[in-house]
């Protein structure tokens, strides 16, 4: 099963081939590589930006016509920061406004004061939505830029400092660190997101491979969830994991503590020019009110 993002508007995958994605970013197209894509025939439809991979790594930006150097995409009541970067990214991983809505669902109409960890945090898209429901956000992320943008994000979407909405707190630290603190704090968190890359850097040049730490940093989560969870949730991009093995990772971490069961899913985006959804990557998520 593929938990489809299907409600943009501004967003939208055109065509998958040949090894590149077409896509459109509110009033722009991009063309970007993606290794899923192995069938097909080159990309004949022209676009405004295309992604070109260098044989020494890396890549550059092609463009086509003159674009903005950043721009804005709205998602709902979201509004983000839209930047071609280095290494191909835009900034947004539009398939996760699937989970952006979950996490709506969840915390909308909570009658008492939720708190979200939100590690791994990139530049926002999970924090932004958690607050415009009404949670707490502390929000981390290893890379200082992250969250320099995230905060852009929050001020485009006019929840940097809402009283009606949640507070969200900004922290630049490694992901591992910081739950190690806040477990000798006793700080407790109502809801974990988690997204970490296959492989990073921490704040002070810490080595993470996702094959090496996850066990332990969700054994870790799971001192810091209170006593009243609602959620915890993972999301990964890594090849080869597959969503089995990210539920059985799961289960064998958070599952022993709660004696609970994990779902687990592809996420994935509608392709206009077939009509098929598109795997972009995998999530796992532990509803603590079904058990509870």
């Amino acid at each position: 099963m593929i938990r489809s993002a299907v409600n943009w508007t501004e967003y939208g995958l055109l065509d998958v081939s040949d090894g590149e994605r077409l896509e459109r970013w509110g009033n722009y197209t991009l063309i970007r590589p993606d290794p899923q894509v192995m069938w097909g025939e080159p990309i004949a439809t022209p676009a405004d930006a295309r992604y070109i991979r260098s044989s020494s790594g890396g890549g550059a930006w092609e463009y086509n016509i003159k674009i903005p150097e950043s721009w804005k995409l709205k998602y709902k009541d979201l509004t983000f920061k839209v930047k071609p970067t280095g290494f191909k990214h835009t900034g947004v991983f539009p398939e996760q406004a699937v989970n952006w809505d979950f996490f709506d669902e969840m915390i909308r109409g909570e009658t008492r004061s939720i708190n979200v960890l939100n590690l791994f945090a990139y530049t926002g898209g999970a924090t932004l939505a958690c607050l415009n429901a009404g949670a707490n956000v502390c929000h981390l992320d290893a890379v200082k830029g992250m969250v320099e943008w995230a905060k852009e994000n929050a001020k485009l979407s006019g929840l940097s400092d809402n009283p009606a909405k949640g507070s969200p707190r900004w922290i630049t630290d490694d992901a591992g660190k910081f739950l190690a603190r806040e477990i000798k704090r006793g700080n407790k968190y109502d809801a974990i997101i988690l997204d970490p890359p296959s492989y990073g850097r921490g704040t002070n040049g810490e080595t993470w491979k996702i094959e090496d730490s996850i066990n332990n940093l969700l054994m870790m989560c799971a001192e810091v969830l209170s006593d009243n969870p609602l959620f915890l949730l993972m999301n990964s991009y890594t090849t080869g994991l597959s969503p089995s093995a990210v539920k059985y990772l799961m289960n064998m971490t958070v599952g022993l503590k709660y004696k609970i069961s994990t779902e687990a899913t592809e996420i994935g985006l509608p392709v206009k020019s077939t009509g098929l959804v598109f795997p972009c990557g995998n999530t796992a998520i532990v509803r603590f009110r079904t058990y509870l």
